[in-house]
């Protein structure tokens, strides 16, 4: 599996079957140039200022264009689906910005995913463009992010995307336990150099620019977070893009039993434990089998060992997937 499909899949919201690509009209988005020469910040004051001219749509606004846009292609159409939807590329490019520097690279990446959006985006569907839209915002960024960090020779290891995924993670724990984390502690405990936590903690380290700060030159003195709403964590989008995730996972689930068990001990063992809701006893899969309960936790061990490292193939290292005694 390629870098471009685990990035696909470790974002988690990509719907079960995608219709094929669609053509989309040249120049989306359509927004007005910055003069030359600006600053970073002042760009980002500029391209903030952009967005703000553009409405948000309804629940069937947005379906009316997306189906206007499959049916006949219309430009326009296309047009109020993105412009529409701007304001949650830069929400989410936000939400990574500890991890690169620059937020616009982000958000240029995130509008990238959102026209890949609208091109495999199906209105029959019961989930809105903007929900749809979030996957594949996520998938460009975070390419976007591992592919830089490959560049450094941080992201093109497993070891490199762990700490990506995972440094603060680690950190924040350490810090509950009352710990102060040190390089060695955080490599001992995700199994990494040392050398690898101060590489990317160094880069991680750039300045943060907070969802709070002033949002540029907004004449009523918003924040960047009032300009840039929060989602509804009750969305009943957002509650079918997590049920689609679900999905995802259930299909990878199929995809291992399928490839994976080797013979009929195992598949007894993945249909009456692993996966069962009432598992049966380790001890009465030795007796069906004719060998000590021990035996049985060891082959039920390494076939989790082995679904751990399926799923995080498949789905992405920041994953966590925990097995609990059964």
């Amino acid at each position: 599996m390629g870098m471009e499909d685990e990035i696909e899949e470790e974002t988690g919201e990509q719907p079960e079957a995608d219709p094929p690509r669609r053509k989309l009209p040249a120049g989306l988005p359509a927004l007005k140039r910055p003069p030359t020469g600006m600053r970073s910040k002042d760009l980002l004051n500029f391209y903030l200022s952009e967005v703000r001219r553009y409405p948000l749509l309804t629940p069937e606004e947005e379906k009316e264009y997306a189906v206007r846009f499959v049916e006949s292609g219309d430009r326009e159409a296309a047009e109020r689906l993105v412009t529409a939807n701007l304001r949650l590329v830069i929400k989410i490019a936000f939400q990574y910005h500890r991890q690169w520097a620059n937020v616009l690279d982000l958000i240029q990446e995130g509008n990238v995913g959102l026209v890949e959006a609208l091109s495999r985006y199906d209105p029959s569907r019961e989930i809105r463009f903007s929900s749809y839209a979030q996957y594949w915002i996520r998938a460009m960024i975070l390419r976007f992010l591992l592919d830089n960090f490959r560049l450094v020779r941080l992201g093109s290891t497993r070891a490199g995307r762990k700490l990506f995924f995972q440094l603060q993670k680690e950190r924040d724990r350490l810090m509950k336990e009352g710990i102060k984390p040190t390089s060695r502690m955080i490599a001992e405990s995700l199994g990494v150099a040392e050398h690898e936590v101060d590489a990317v903690d160094q880069h991680m380290r750039a300045p943060a620019l907070s969802l709070h700060a002033p949002a540029g030159d907004d004449p009523e003195g918003r924040t960047l977070s009032e300009v840039v709403p929060e989602r509804d964590p009750h969305d009943p989008e957002d509650s079918a893009a997590r049920s689609e995730l679900s999905s995802i996972v259930q299909d990878k689930l199929q995809q291992f039993a399928e490839n994976n068990l080797r013979d009929d001990r195992e598949r007894t063992i993945w249909e009456q434990r692993m996966i069962a809701t009432d598992p049966v006893s380790l001890s009465s899969l030795g007796e069906h089998f004719g060998v000590s309960k021990e035996r049985i936790r060891q082959v039920e061990a390494r076939m989790k060992k082995k679904l751990k490292a399926f799923l995080e193939a498949e789905l992405g290292d920041e994953i966590d997937f925990e097995f609990s005694e059964r």
